[in-house]
Protein backbone atom coordinates (compact mmCIF):
# COMPACT_ATOMS: atom_id res chain seq x y z
CA UNK A 1 0.00 0.00 0.00
CA UNK A 2 1.43 3.90 -0.86
CA UNK A 3 0.23 6.45 1.15
CA UNK A 4 0.32 10.45 -0.10
CA UNK A 5 1.37 11.54 3.73
CA UNK A 6 1.99 10.81 7.19
CA UNK A 7 -1.35 11.54 8.27
CA UNK A 8 -2.99 9.02 5.74
CA UNK A 9 -0.32 6.25 7.01
CA UNK A 10 -1.67 7.15 10.47
CA UNK A 11 -5.42 6.80 9.65
CA UNK A 12 -5.14 3.77 7.88
CA UNK A 13 -7.31 4.01 5.36
CA UNK A 14 -9.85 4.44 8.31
CA UNK A 15 -9.15 1.54 10.46
CA UNK A 16 -6.00 3.75 12.17
CA UNK A 17 -8.02 3.49 15.42
CA UNK A 18 -8.70 -0.52 15.42
CA UNK A 19 -4.66 -1.20 13.70
CA UNK A 20 -3.00 1.00 16.18
CA UNK A 21 -5.35 0.18 19.19
CA UNK A 22 -4.46 -3.63 18.16
CA UNK A 23 -0.66 -2.75 18.29
CA UNK A 24 -1.03 -0.76 21.80
CA UNK A 25 -2.91 -3.60 23.36
CA UNK A 26 -0.87 -6.19 22.17
CA UNK A 27 2.21 -4.28 23.89
CA UNK A 28 0.32 -3.65 27.07
CA UNK A 29 -0.50 -7.65 27.51
CA UNK A 30 2.94 -8.40 26.43
CA UNK A 31 4.57 -5.92 29.23
CA UNK A 32 2.04 -6.76 31.75
CA UNK A 33 3.14 -10.53 31.17
CA UNK A 34 6.60 -10.18 31.31
CA UNK A 35 6.00 -7.96 34.51
CA UNK A 36 4.28 -10.86 35.86
CA UNK A 37 6.75 -13.82 34.98
CA UNK A 38 9.49 -11.62 36.82
CA UNK A 39 7.55 -11.35 39.90
CA UNK A 40 6.54 -14.99 40.12
CA UNK A 41 10.65 -15.25 39.40
CA UNK A 42 11.36 -13.39 42.48
CA UNK A 43 8.78 -15.39 44.61
CA UNK A 44 10.21 -18.28 43.51
CA UNK A 45 13.43 -17.52 44.39
CA UNK A 46 12.55 -15.98 47.63
CA UNK A 47 10.79 -18.87 48.64
CA UNK A 48 13.57 -21.59 47.73
CA UNK A 49 15.57 -19.23 49.79
CA UNK A 50 13.31 -19.81 53.00
CA UNK A 51 13.19 -23.11 52.58
CA UNK A 52 17.40 -23.56 52.23
CA UNK A 53 17.33 -21.13 55.47
CA UNK A 54 14.79 -23.82 57.34
CA UNK A 55 16.96 -27.10 56.62
CA UNK A 56 20.09 -25.18 57.27
CA UNK A 57 18.98 -24.97 61.14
Amino acid sequence: MIWASWSDFWAMGGYGLYVWGSYAMTALVLLLEMRSAVLRQRGAIADINEQQEDTDL
